[in-house]
């Protein structure tokens, strides 16, 4: 596994991906910690767009979980039927607001834990929450993070779990909070799989992935 950048490395990085975007924030929509909780574990094997898609008439019809319950899984899953795998994830959604009413007093927990407790609800969704929500140094390790993390080699790791732990050990602490943003961001439109955008890259002279491409496309 090679060696992730130095400190002076990462600090050079995120200070570029901060000027670039200050205030970095998730591209799902949502409007409490419980439509954002809905959302995320809407979102595995989906795209944002798609799940906004879906989520905005789904929002009007169940904004809380007692409204969800209600819904029911056939009317959950009449909402999401664009997204992939939406009848399993129909029924976590019920599942889940049924849970949070049984154990949590419909109130949305903000610890991983009793988050990953919740059907449908992994590590990732948890620490998305707890990020967005809290404001906690949460990191959500998805393909385009861990993706990014090898290729920079920001947060080299064989798994996203040792991703999450390479940014939690070397990204600096000032950093910590938005680190998971700008990471996906800079996934999502930039450091793309097939042919990452190197010429328009904030920080490619600082990145040692070889070889870079030329054109801006």
């Amino acid at each position: 596994m090679p060696a992730p950048l130095s400190f002076a490395e990462q600090q050079a990085v995120f200070s570029r991906l901060r000027a670039a975007n200050p205030h970095p924030v998730t591209e799902l929509e949502y409007r409490d910690a419980f439509t954002l909780l809905v959302a995320v574990a809407l979102s595995a094997q989906a795209t944002d767009a798609g799940v906004n898609k879906a989520t905005r008439g789904l929002f009007e019809a169940a904004p809380t979980p007692q409204a969800m319950v209600a819904l029911g899984v056939e009317g959950v899953a009449a909402h999401i039927r664009t997204i992939g795998l939406y009848r399993q994830k129909a029924r976590n959604a019920v599942a889940l607001s049924q849970r949070l009413i049984d154990a949590f007093g419909g109130q949305v927990p903000s610890s991983r834990a009793a988050l990953m407790s919740l059907p449908g609800v992994g590590r990732k969704t948890a620490n998305v929450v707890l990020n967005c929500i809290w404001g906690l140094p949460a990191q959500a390790v998805d393909t385009h993070i861990f993706r990014v993390g090898n290729r920079t080699r920001i947060a080299p790791g064989r798994d996203e779990a040792e991703v999450e732990r390479a940014i939690e050990d070397n990204v600096p602490a000032e950093f910590q909070a938005n680190a998971h943003h700008w990471l996906i961001l800079h996934g999502r439109y930039v450091c793309l799989a097939r042919r990452p955008r190197c010429a328009v890259c904030p920080i490619a002279d600082l990145c040692p992935y070889e070889p870079k491409t030329t054109d801006p496309a």
